[in-house]
């Protein structure tokens, strides 16, 4: 079976489901995973009622879509995403976003919590993703392409969008949270870092590490996918921090930052439906 003829039958077996037709699609990460909690949610879809459908097996990620109106936004998002580290190909790493697009959804917003590389970063910073660096995890794209989804050999030289940017970037400054700027890039995990992979990271000019999202945001820019990124950052990477990571320390961080992360995803949210999307 294709690439493309497994993204068709998972479309299949969840459209008559929706309630609505998407416009975003918002990946939660760490932190964010109770947001539809905070939501009136219209819909949910659980990722075993998918045939062939990779399901999460990180404590704490449920794996579900959920869809509901943010601000006038129709929404759809990922509560629980899939890691190359649990053992699926990439190509199922990448599937959900890939039918999320599928079900009409334009924009791609990912949040993650991260790792910083970078010292000037604190534990508890919020940062907007600019760039992103993906070398150390495979493609999703290797293989035959399917023309049905986008280009052989797509541009990648703006894989997140500078409205969206300029965009959240308001948002932040009106909520009256910082929010700094980076590039984030994605190893393979579950691992976390060794001292020297983090001055690594730094030398080839990331700011922040983590276990997904560029490869997500990949695949999206290969189907033509609008895409903006927030990071949370958890904690400092081995070498700047003084203490043994955990993924218990990420949880707790990012169970704090919850509430900061909630607000500026939901105004930004709201803004594209006002601005963006208008276009």
């Amino acid at each position: 079976m294709t690439v493309f003829q497994k993204l068709e039958r998972c479309f299949q077996s969840v459209e008559n489901k929706i309630p609505f037709v998407p416009k975003v699609a918002l990946i939660l990460g760490s932190g964010l995973g109770d947001y539809g909690d905070y939501v009136k949610m219209e819909g949910t879809i659980d990722y075993h009622e998918i045939e062939g459908f990779p399901v999460s097996t990180v404590p704490g990620h449920k794996g579900r879509f959920l869809f509901a109106h943010i601000g006038k936004v129709p929404v759809v998002m990922m509560q629980g995403r899939v890691h190359y580290y649990e053992g699926y190909s990439m190509q199922d790493v990448v599937l959900p976003t890939r039918l999320m697009r599928r079900l009409g959804a334009e924009i791609l917003f990912l949040t993650n919590a991260a790792g910083s590389v970078n010292p000037d970063f604190c534990a508890g910073d919020f940062m907007l993703i600019k760039d992103q660096i993906s070398d150390f995890v495979p493609s999703p794209l290797i293989g035959k392409n399917p023309d049905e989804l986008g280009p052989r050999f797509p541009d990648m030289s703006e894989i997140y969008d500078r409205d969206l940017q300029e965009l959240l970037k308001k948002e932040a400054e009106n909520l009256g949270i910082s929010l700094r700027e980076g590039t984030y890039l994605q190893f393979t995990g579950p691992n976390f870092e060794s001292p020297a992979e983090v001055r690594m990271a730094r030398v080839l000019g990331a700011d922040a590490v983590g276990m997904s999202t560029a490869c997500e945001a990949v695949a999206a820019n290969h189907m033509g996918m609008k895409i903006c990124g927030i990071s949370f950052i958890s904690n400092l990477g081995c070498g700047i921090g003084d203490h043994p990571l955990s993924h218990q320390e990420v949880g707790e961080a990012a169970k704090i930052a919850a509430p900061r992360f909630r607000k500026l995803v939901t105004a930004g949210i709201t803004a594209m439906g006002e601005t963006v999307l208008q276009k």
